[in-house]
């Protein structure tokens, strides 16, 4: 349960209104353990004197204690509710907020749809049992403990029959919280498993049904169902053996709290009131602890979830601002990879990048080609601390980026990625995302350069137009065009392109380039490609061969040292070369 112990962390905000909640509790559990002495009075002072004014006198101080109780639980609700409803939205914002500062290393051994359960079910398990502490599962030790001493002073001797039965049942409840966690926990993890298919199912419905995949995608949704629906009815099987159990026992108590009673009340040792009331108390001491059995479920469920959030906070990112990091002044662009070493495993055993030495000019292009997997990407991610490298150092302006905030150095790239992410909002919004106060002219501005103006412009609304969930309602050369002018605007000293432009047709590509040099003289531009075309201008060429530079240099010069970049070229504009 340390995990869940852990989560009381998040109440100390509010820890005066669950306070107030608790001590509700404890007035309505006192209000419920006077009904029975009240019981007692009424057939040992009442009924055995005919005494009716003693009867109805008793019965209105019951009364009045029942509505007691009854105002203490409103209260108490009405205290409750907002404190767990709170500290779950403040998990939640917790773990988002833990989540955006993870580096891309982080997120690739985290699954989104692992993410969401957390961020979602498992939250709202721990919410229920804050809601249920605070309401009801504090109310179980407060009775059992006032029921006792209640028990105690009205029959000594009975009491020891509880305390015979008492250690069984804390046993009981013991041995299955103990194995009901594991049990939870898989069926979480059974979730994850069903939220990541489904997940994929919907992104991915247009390929489904482009490839008459429908069945397959039907199969693999049962049976992720059919696995959580199995874990689910295996761990409520189990806990479902538990109340049975426990109410034989309750049962059992009381049988024998008025077998037992009974003889000492024809011994002339308790009266008819007393062991009444004996039997109530035994009653509430015991029904507590059937209620916190069946509390069980959620509590384990609760320790699971726990346990998953806390996996997420307790993370460490593995790029993060190191001691004594300072902003840059004056930043020209000079980029320098010093024998960089980078694998996405620790170490560099199984590089992706080795031995890597390139220099990048303030003001130049730098365009990366290679084959698919070569590195190019990974390379360009090291620029702005998407990744760290393993050996070696990046290098801006000389200074380690690993010496920079991240912030800072963030703030001077401008990134488009390869899978192109659009937010749910207006065109204007996805443009100026990284420069929310950018005037309106700039907007426009960035928009021509990625020659994105006419095509939002022939919308009926415009730049004002709502861009659908991922851009559904948009092309895929349309969102990336609209991905390079939210670069552009952020005025950046380096700008990062990878295979930005792999969905526009060759005619907008080239005016996007020429754009591009008119707008990033004074900006360092790596661009990375699959297209020889777009790189023919390019300030350097860098030819990525598994993980290493195999050759750098103008096109010109390429041509004449480099194999792979004649054999690149001679695929792809050989043939438009020579029927020209």
């Amino acid at each position: 349960m340390k995990s869940l112990w852990r989560m009381t962390h998040f109440i100390r905000p509010y820890r005066w209104q669950a306070l107030s909640a608790l001590g509700l509790r404890l007035g309505m559990v006192v209000a419920d353990l006077l009904i029975p002495r009240l019981t007692q009075r009424i057939i040992d002072q009442g009924v055995a004197r005919s005494d009716l004014r003693m009867i109805g006198f008793t019965a209105v101080l019951m009364l009045g204690a029942a509505v007691l109780s009854a105002l203490f639980a409103v209260a108490n609700t009405i205290l409750a509710v907002p404190v767990a409803h709170r500290v779950g939205a403040d998990v939640r914002s917790a773990l988002v907020r833990k989540v955006q500062t993870f580096s891309f290393g982080n997120l690739d051994r985290i699954q989104t749809g692992e993410l969401l359960v957390r961020a979602t079910s498992d939250i709202n398990s721990i919410h229920m049992v804050i809601l249920l502490s605070l309401r009801m599962l504090i109310r179980a030790p407060l009775w059992v403990i006032g029921s006792m001493i209640m028990l105690v002073s009205t029959s000594p001797q009975l009491s020891l029959l509880m305390l015979a039965l008492l250690p069984l049942i804390l046993g009981m409840i013991w041995f299955f919280l103990a194995r009901a966690r594991p049990r939870f926990l898989a069926v979480q993890q059974k979730l994850d498993r069903l939220n990541q298919v489904l997940q994929e199912n919907l992104a991915g419905v247009r390929v489904v049904k482009a490839f008459v995949r429908d069945d397959h995608e039907n199969e693999r949704f049962n049976q992720a169902n059919q696995d959580l629906t199995g874990e689910n009815i295996r761990v409520m099987q189990f806990i479902a053996t538990l109340i049975p159990t426990m109410t034989a026992l309750v049962n059992l108590a009381v049988v024998g709290v008025i077998w037992f009673g009974g003889n000492l009340v024809t011994a002339g040792d308790l009266t008819v009131g007393e062991i009444v009331a004996s039997v109530n108390y035994v009653t509430f001491s015991l029904f507590p602890l059937v209620m916190l059995g069946g509390m069980i479920g959620p509590i384990s469920a609760a320790d699971a979830s726990a346990g998953r959030i806390w996996e997420v906070l307790d993370s460490t990112a593995e790029v993060e601002n190191l001691p004594g990091t300072q902003p840059l002044d004056d930043v020209r662009g000079l980029v320098t990879f010093e024998d960089v070493c980078f694998s996405y495993n620790d170490g560099c055993d199984e590089p992706v990048l080795s031995k890597v030495n390139l220099v990048a000019e303030p003001g130049q292009t730098v365009a990366i080609l290679g084959a698919t997997g070569s590195g190019k990407s990974s390379l360009i991610h090291l620029v702005p601390r998407f990744y760290d490298v393993d050996q070696g150092r990046v290098a801006l302006d000389g200074v380690d980026v690993r010496d920079v905030p991240l912030d800072a150095l963030r703030a001077l790239v401008g990134v488009v990625l390869q899978e192109t992410v659009l937010f749910t909002g207006t065109i204007r919004d996805n443009i100026r995302y990284g420069r929310p106060d950018a005037p309106e002219g700039e907007i426009i501005a960035a928009a021509k350069a990625a020659q994105a103006h006419d095509f939002i412009t022939a919308f009926p609304d415009g730049y004002d137009s709502v861009v659908g969930q991922r851009g559904v309602n948009l092309s895929g050369g349309q969102k990336q065009r609209i991905a390079i002018a939210r670069a552009l605007l952020v005025r950046p000293k380096i700008l990062i392109l990878d295979d930005s432009t792999s969905a526009v047709d060759v005619e907008t590509e080239a005016k996007i380039e020429a754009a591009l040099e008119r707008l990033t003289t004074d900006c360092t531009a790596f661009v990375v490609t699959q297209r020889i075309s777009t790189v023919l201008n390019a300030d350097k060429i860098v030819v990525l061969d598994r993980g290493q530079i195999s050759a750098e240099g103008t096109h010109a010069e390429l041509m004449v040292s480099s194999s792979i970049y004649r054999e690149i070229y001679e695929s792809q504009l050989g043939n438009m070369v020579h029927n020209g």
